[in-house]
């Protein structure tokens, strides 16, 4: 895992001093991804520099070392990530002739190039990636980046310079970029909690996507990412050739292919270990770790004091289950609210998914043991976790038959009184209601259901359901929402469950763009690699070939995979509602945050930078202070963004 940077200055005005001073500059801003090592290659003639910082991992000799040549001498590669069957591609290397000096999945890489080319090359990579390839030969760059999206890379042109790097920090370290903020990504920030690829805070700068390939010719090209691996074409393939087995063959099949992606996750010349939650995800991947390994699995956890929000005694009854050598650290609110001030630094563009606060925690714990850990990431959109493909599917049955005049009324109808007043209502009848209807904040559910019935099909339901600000353009001055995954019907997968449709739109757009890069900024913030089994393609595919039942079934989400994990977990350990890895940030918005808040949000402030229109920030602020509403989500996307703005710009 590492940190790569570089430019090509196509007007080859800068010589080598000049071109060796800025990449390295560039590179040293991405020492938490790589404090180990680094390097940097130049060519001046061509004008290209290419910088490197690494986290060792394989083959931690110098013989690993980047900016790395290939052995005919016409690549050089820098690059970020893990290629996990590198010793078979090896093996079918070394069989067409290939010598290797050293033990590293990189000089396995540069040896695919120059055999394959590097579409076929990328295609035969089982891994998480990011790299930058110079063709010395064709006088050609090409960017890469993983199938799912695990590793980051940022692009950019500034005149005739190219500019990329995996993290926006080492771009805004070049003397000539000049940072202008995307008014229309922004308005995307607010209504998605991130900022969906391509687009980035900043106006002309891309990410690249996942699954694709991006070459760099000359200036005047301008080229465009091309797709090397489609989640569509993938997702289409599973309903046409779906799995025919019976459950039996369903859980042997993947408990085997789980297994296989699990072991070669474990490779590593450095001590490894596993996030453990105690749900299903990360229950099942430290399962098939422990199994395979004769000594106890390093696991570990972060618990909270306020016993909603503490999922550590789950994890620890599963840790001593399976005998794993576990590390707990409980914090206290005050020990976590500490993590705040670093995320604008940390996430480098407004991110506001608040379960990063624990997530960097549980990364700062497991570095303290470890340099690698396993993560249980993906499983809720391979095979069904979410509560929307449940819940969503069940409101739009029992209310979709109704003409749209008559769900509109009676969505009304609920907002007609105050959620404080649906609250007093609850309250007075507590004792006659049974345990299901007694919530918390009932009035706010209340016009949350409301604000999902007044819809007209269940595509407009599904993008309710993943917006925060649902008119994000009427927050940010001057704004227009461009095309994203979501909104451009060409891009949907064409399949016959709109539940299977929110699982594909949800693994194409929040998996990539919030939770890989929640995981990615958090660990390697750290120095820490996270490695995520459950999205070897391998596994992908099969998910998407094992037929919706065997994923939903009885009310129980992840059906299949829980059947793989009772093999060695039994139900008692695992089978209760789904907490997600949250903090209270409604209550610390309103006691320990309340004055730090208040600066960010003040109306004068907010006029000032010229970015928002206040006055609905104003009255949800006002609403979540006075406890009628819980705001968190839709507070906390503005909050990030100011933190960012005033850490940053």
């Amino acid at each position: 895992m590492c940190g790569i940077t570089g430019f090509w200055n196509q007007s080859k005005q800068l010589v080598t001093d000049d071109l060796e001073r800025l990449v390295r500059h560039m590179s040293n801003t991405l020492l938490h991804r790589g404090p180990n090592d680094s390097g940097t290659w130049i060519n001046s003639e061509a004008g290209i520099a290419l910088g490197h910082r690494r986290l060792a991992i394989l083959d931690l000799s110098p013989d690993g070392h980047q900016p790395m040549i290939s052995a005919d001498g016409r690549y050089v590669i820098i690059f970020n990530g893990e290629i996990y069957n590198f010793l078979e591609l090896r093996r079918q290397l070394e069989q067409l002739g290939y010598k290797f000096r050293g033990h590293s999945d990189t000089e396995v890489m540069l040896a695919a190039f120059s055999e394959w080319q590097v579409i076929k090359a990328v295609q035969s990579f089982n891994g998480m990636f990011a790299f930058a390839l110079w063709d010395r030969q064709e006088q050609k760059l090409h960017l890469g980046r993983d199938r799912l999206g695990e590793k980051p890379l940022y692009y950019t042109w500034v005149g005739k310079t190219f500019l990329f790097a995996s993290e926006l920090k080492a771009l805004r370290s070049y003397p000539d970029f000049t940072p202008e903020i995307n008014r229309d990504a922004l308005a995307l920030y607010l209504r998605h909690n991130y900022i969906p690829a391509p687009y980035s805070i900043y106006k002309g700068v891309y990410k690249l996507p996942p699954a694709s390939l991006l070459t760099v010719q000359n200036a005047a090209s301008m080229a465009e990412p091309l797709s090397y691996w489609s989640v569509k074409s993938v997702a289409e393939a599973g309903i046409t050739d779906p799995f025919t087995g019976s459950e039996t063959d369903a859980i042997a099949k993947l408990d085997a292919l789980l297994q296989n992606a699990i072991s070669l996750r474990m490779v590593a010349d450095v001590p490894l270990g596993a996030f453990l939650s105690g749900g299903v995800d990360s229950s099942t991947v430290v399962a098939l770790m422990q199994a395979q390994s004769s000594q106890p699995i390093k696991t570990f956890s972060i618990g909270f004091i306020e016993d909603s929000y503490n999922e550590a005694q789950d994890a620890k009854a599963v840790a001593q289950h399976l005998g794993t050598d576990h590390t707990e650290l409980y914090v206290t609110s005050k020990e976590a609210i500490t993590v705040i001030p670093k995320l604008p630094t940390l996430y480098d563009e407004p991110f506001a998914d608040s379960s990063q606060i624990p997530t960097f925690l549980v990364a700062q714990l497991a570095k303290q043991h470890v340099t690698v850990s396993l993560s249980g990431d993906g499983g809720d959109e391979l095979f069904g976790g979410y509560n929307r493909y449940f819940w969503g599917h069940k409101i739009w049955q029992q209310f979709g038959w109704m003409p749209y005049s008559l769900k509109k009324a009676a969505a009304q109808t609920l907002i007609a009184r105050s959620p404080e007043a649906w609250n007093k209502s609850f309250t007075n009848l507590a004792r006659f209601l049974p345990t299901s209807l007694q919530q918390k904040n009932p009035g706010d559910k209340l016009h949350k259901l409301a604000e999902v019935l007044a819809v007209e099909n269940p595509e407009a339901m599904y993008t309710n359901l993943v917006s925060h600000w649902k008119e994000p353009t009427a927050l940010v001055l001057g704004a227009s929402e461009p095309t994203t995954t979501l909104t451009n019907r060409q891009n949907w997968a064409n399949l016959p469950d709109f539940t299977q449709q929110m699982m594909y739109l949800d693994t194409m757009t929040y998996l990539p763009d919030d939770i890989l890069v929640k995981v990615d900024r958090a660990s390697m913030g750290v120095s820490l690699e996270a490695r995520v089994p459950f999205l070897d393609h391998r596994v992908v595919e099969l998910a998407w070939q094992i037929p919706l039942e065997m994923k939903l079934r009885d009310r129980q989400s992840k059906w299949l995979l829980r059947q793989v994990l009772h093999q060695y977990v039994p139900p008692s350990l695992i089978d209760r509602p789904k907490m997600g890895f949250a903090v209270p940030i409604d209550t610390w918005l309103r006691c320990q945050l309340r004055d730090w808040a208040e600066s960010l949000l003040d109306e004068h402030r907010l006029r000032q930078e010229g970015f928002f229109n206040p006055q609905p920030i104003r009255q949800k602020w006002a609403e979540h202070l006075s406890g009628s509403r819980n705001w968190q989500s839709y507070l906390w996307d503005v909050l990030m963004f100011q933190a960012w703005l005033e850490k940053i710009c």
